[in-house]
């Protein structure tokens, strides 16, 4: 059985519509392009843990989780520990930039490998894994800024 975990991420969208995403490697399902985020604390809200979440990850102190993006469960295996995650994706607008050099100690706990930004046409075509699985559809229709 696998144990429930609640998470967040963060759909960080730059001017021109490219998404940033951390390339990850996971015992269970391998490598994967997924956005800034992860569980949540006892007593956070899903917008509370995607804001201190993308500022773990990130560094960046500037931006607020917007509007909810989607829902989405997958099931994968963290420390050792089968979970069945339930995420909420919110979004966000910001400048094109790399992560500061706060966050190194973050990617070698999360065993991000990479990250770089996704431009729509570069995420409709992934040859990786990329989750959710339709990101691309999802984002289609918030690719401008508020």
């Amino acid at each position: 059985m696998r144990k429930p975990r609640d998470a967040a991420r963060v759909a960080v969208l730059d001017p021109d519509g490219a998404v940033f995403l951390f390339r990850y490697d996971n015992e269970e399902v391998g490598v994967h392009w997924a956005m800034p985020g992860g569980g949540l604390e006892p007593g956070e809200s899903p917008r509370e843990g995607a804001r201190r979440e993308l500022r773990e990850e990130t560094g960046w102190t500037d931006l607020e989780p917007g509007a909810l993006l989607c829902t989405w469960e997958h099931d994968f295996t963290r420390a050792g520990i089968p979970v069945r995650q339930h995420e909420h994706v919110h979004v966000s607008h910001g400048p094109r930039r790399e992560p500061t050099d706060a966050a190194a100690a973050a990617h070698a706990d999360e065993k991000i490998l990479a990250w770089r930004w996704w431009t729509p046409e570069q995420l409709a075509h992934a040859t990786e894994a990329v989750w959710p699985p339709d990101l691309a559809e999802l984002l289609a229709g918030r690719r401008t800024s508020p």
